[in-house]
């Protein structure tokens, strides 16, 4: 089956993820999740981090919505409050869904810098206080693609033939690209979807083919299509992540790491955190 798109979605707004302070003495580039772009439903933040001991992220909670967490380099262990625990490396994922509540740490694992992206994808109503779920794979185990110059990893969602089987309560495709200089790429996306791009190395050219080349820590919201059309013209390889997500539609009251409908529901989850009750 030819991968053809016929709507290319062009790229609608540009920002630079520039390098701020969070968790203890932890370096983000925050993308969504910032004041110029609070919310793109249904993701609620994006963050490449890079984190190198003794900084890290110790123990903070989470309610209503799913982190995801990609490895690029390095290694982080996480530990929550049941005693889940585990290590995640460089090409590895960790989903979590943390639905009602969850409490855990991610701290570095290693020497040297650790690097990684963290997506946060909201929960509709009706998911919001499920049980906490974790879906880990590591990177041998992540589905792999590659045709004519391009190479995917299939983390969420499905591209060249690749599927990958992680369940993802709210609709979401989540595809890691590496594009050979000369490679073009059509890659579909549900038409009703929002979608983004997100580059990590190198220089491409989305949406359009005479529009200008866009470098790493870039992020691209897409507009209306069926798909994605990239180019590399250079003469270095490319790396990005494309990622899509089904609009819950719903209102969004949030407080840091709790994200609900209402701020009845918010003042709610303070309450449940105080007193260790409801899921914490």
């Amino acid at each position: 089956m030819e991968n053809v798109v016929k709507e290319p979605r062009i790229v609608t707004r540009k920002f630079l993820a520039r390098p701020q302070h969070e968790g203890v003495g932890a370096i983000v580039r925050r993308s969504i999740g910032r004041f110029e772009l609070k919310y793109f439903d249904p993701f609620l933040l994006m963050d490449e981090f890079s984190v190198s001991a003794p900084a890290g992220f110790p123990d903070h909670p989470h309610r209503g919505f799913e982190t995801v967490t990609y490895m690029l380099q390095g290694c982080v262990t996480h530990e929550d409050f049941e005693g889940h625990k585990g290590t995640i490396w460089e090409g590895d994922l960790q989903w979590m869904t943390a639905g009602r509540g969850i409490v855990h740490s991610e701290m570095p694992a290693s020497q040297g810098t650790q690097k990684g992206l963290q997506l946060w994808i909201n929960l509709s109503s009706k998911h919001k206080m499920t049980d906490p779920r974790y879906q880990e794979m590591a990177s041998k185990d992540i589905p792999e693609a590659a045709k004519e110059g391009i190479k995917v990893k299939v983390i969420a969602g499905e591209a060249l033939g690749a599927k990958s089987p992680i369940y993802t309560k709210t609709p979401t495709m989540y595809l890691d690209f590496t594009l050979k200089p000369g490679a073009h790429l059509e890659q579909p996306i549900p038409i009703s979807w929002n979608a983004f791009v997100y580059v990590l190395e190198g220089k491409g050219i989305f949406g359009n083919s005479k529009s200008l080349p866009v470098t790493a820590h870039n992020l691209l919201l897409l507009g209306l299509g069926d798909g994605l059309e990239a180019w590399n013209k250079t003469s270095k390889p490319l790396r990005f992540v494309l990622v899509g997500g089904e609009p819950l539609g719903e209102p969004v009251a949030q407080f840091g790491p709790f994200v609900m409908n209402t701020q009845e529901e918010i003042d709610q989850t303070i309450e449940d955190y105080e007193n260790c009750t409801n899921g914490f």
